[in-house]
């Protein structure tokens, strides 16, 4: 009887003459093999070894100057109809985009080894998990792979016993920029990525198949792939609760993942788990409700902007065991980067004098690879089987006006229509241009795998008789005031909103019933202790009905980009409450009480 692996050695076997390698190694994951490796790539530069006394562990890798970020434009989402990659993706005949990408790969890997990294996203004995194999010419990208998945001889046996599994092909190549590419074939469950040695465009077990491939199979298979983070709250009664939640960047997601009650929380009993930081697999329960695991193992953070006053479990962890990508290093030869209160760099991410008229020490994108289980605030229910329920998922940008602090949805299809409209304001400092509005529908615009008005059909589909599905949510922590500064002091203090959301997922909280949800009134939040003035407050959770008429036009127009594909019940919900809005801009009636849940 043929072995379920024979499929593995035969594309093995394919993808080595095309690439014609040195020799090819198939990673087990074992410490001795991580040693090695490590030991190799010390040895020729790939990695240089930090501080041992202060970082125990610790080690730097400089990437390419040309490459050092995900590069959207040369993503392509290759199926055989155009239209079901969407107007959110770029397309790519699959016959043209193989031939293109396979002409690159020829003879690619000569002179070099060729790694073979089965692993699993998620936890090995999970039936939510899936398994993948890369195949890659990058040690760097095997160390990696090591931390943020579960890889080697486990992930083998799981691939054999199913036989089946997502087939990733990688090779830095030339790293030229003009001879870069990443390929998705969700038809044929298949990834190739070329020219890049950079995270997400190497590591293809993170967003090209945890969410553009993932996508694609959760939605035939009946589940959701999510850009989301998992964190748990425990009550000062012991009952922990879940949140999954979708942040665009430079929204304080990862924050959000870890975060530090504030002492008077802390003295009351809470205490706050972080499941995961970035991805969120959900799946229905025999139960009716959404159950939860973190596909990844370990985190791929930015290191700019991480210390003791932002993320200090962040902190904490990077101090042993990581891999650094892209960052400065001080006299001391210890990890350096902006956002930092200690040290002095003296050699900037490309390896030069630091002279900060040529630029950050750090890349603003320089990054940090660490075990999750490094995480001070890390739960033991990121490695559960079953995964963790999902009381509440939450949307948030940066909306520096009419979006209150927190609002929830009137029921599931109103939620998927504020994660679908979810969107961050620019600022000059950032492209020169203030209050340019970027939809990016549940945060997942550079990750969805498919037809964008699918992919809100498929959330529509959930809604079905007996599903217990979570309430949905929208956050907003960047309301400014008429002076410019922020309303809403963020961080820890967070908690004090969650804190609301849970309360109406449990039916005590009392909310205010507005057009477009259920805002709390300012006695509803728990705000004792905040420099919080009682007009802040007041413009914290006001509702603008003009205002957000003309959101829900604007979002009538963002809508229709996606054409005849639209589930007309997200077009019907936008048209309700746009119609809602108008009546109460005529009426101007009193707000009605929504108590509990």
């Amino acid at each position: 009887m043929p072995s379920s692996l024979d499929s593995l050695n035969r594309w093995v076997d394919d993808v080595a003459r095309l690439t014609e390698p040195a020799e090819i190694h198939w990673c087990n994951g074992s410490d001795g093999e991580s040693r090695l490796l490590n030991e190799r790539m010390l040895a020729n530069g790939d990695l240089i070894a930090l501080n041992a006394q202060t970082h125990p562990g610790c080690t730097l890798h400089r990437s390419s100057p040309t490459d050092v970020a995900r590069v959207e434009h040369l993503t392509f989402i290759c199926t055989q109809n155009r239209d079901d990659a969407g107007p959110n993706n770029n397309w790519m005949d699959p016959v043209d985009a193989h031939a293109k990408i396979d002409a690159l790969f020829a003879g690619c890997m000569r002179g070099r080894t060729l790694y073979v990294i089965p692993y699993c996203m998620g936890p090995i004995d999970s039936p939510i998990s899936r398994c993948g194999v890369e195949i890659t010419d990058s040690p760097y990208v095997v160390a990696n792979m090591r931390i943020m998945t579960r890889m080697g001889a486990a992930a083998l046996t799981r691939i054999e016993r199913e036989g089946k599994f997502v087939k990733g092909l990688h090779s830095t190549g030339e790293l030229d920029p003009d001879k870069r590419f990443i390929m998705h074939f969700p038809e044929e469950l298949t990834i190739k990525s070329i020219g890049s040695g950079y995270g997400g465009n190497a590591l293809l077990g993170k967003k090209c198949h945890a969410l553009r491939i993932g996508s694609w199979q959760a939605r035939s298979e009946g589940w959701l792939a999510e850009h989301m983070l998992i964190v748990g709250i425990e009550n000062p009664a012991g009952e922990t609760r879940y949140i999954a939640a979708a942040f665009p960047s430079a929204c304080g997601k990862t924050n959000l993942a870890m975060l530090i009650p504030p002492e008077g929380y802390r003295k009351a009993g809470w205490k706050v788990w972080t499941v995961g930081d970035d991805i969120c697999w959900m799946t229905p329960g025999k139960d009716g409700r959404l159950w939860a695991i973190n596909p990844e193992a370990g985190y791929f953070g930015v290191a700019p902007g991480t210390d003791t006053t932002t993320n200090p479990n962040a902190l904490a962890m990077i101090q042993r065991d990581t891999i650094y990508t892209n960052v400065g290093v001080t006299a001391d030869n210890q990890p350096w980067w902006e956002g930092l209160s200690e040290g002095e760099p003296v050699k900037d991410w490309r390896g030069r004098e630091f002279d900060d008229a040529q630029g950050p020490a750090a890349h603003p994108n320089a990054r940090f690879t660490v075990s999750a289980r490094q995480c001070p605030s890390w739960s033991p229910m990121a490695e559960a089987a079953d995964g963790v329920p999902i009381s509440a998922i939450v949307f948030g940008g940066r909306r520096p006006s009419l979006v209150p602090l927190v609002f929830e949805a009137k029921d599931w299809a109103h939620g998927v229509l504020v994660g679908a409209a979810m969107g961050s304001e620019t600022t000059a400092a950032a492209t020169g241009a203030v209050g340019v509005l970027r939809r990016d529908s549940m945060a997942m615009k550079p990750f969805c795998g498919y037809n964008f008005a699918d992919y809100f059909a498929h959330w529509l589909s959930f809604d079905q008789p007996g599903a217990k599905l979570p309430k949905i949510f929208h956050v907003n922590w960047f309301r400014k005031g008429s002076d410019g500064k922020f309303l809403w002091p963020g961080f820890g203090e967070n908690l004090r909103v969650l804190e609301w959301i849970l309360g109406r997922c449990e039916g005590t909280s009392d909310a205010v019933e507005s057009p477009v949800g259920f805002v709390p009134g300012v006695n509803d939040l728990k705000l004792d202790g905040l420099a919080l003035s009682a007009a802040a407050r007041q413009e914290l959770l006001e509702v603008d009905m003009h205002g957000w008429r003309a959101e829900l036009a604007d979002i009538a127009r963002y809508l229709d980009s996606f054409g005849s594909r639209l589930p007309q019940r997200l077009k019907d919900e936008q048209r309700a409450i746009a119609a809602a809005l108008e009546s109460a801009v005529e009426s101007t009636p009193v707000a009605r009480r929504a108590n509990g849940g």
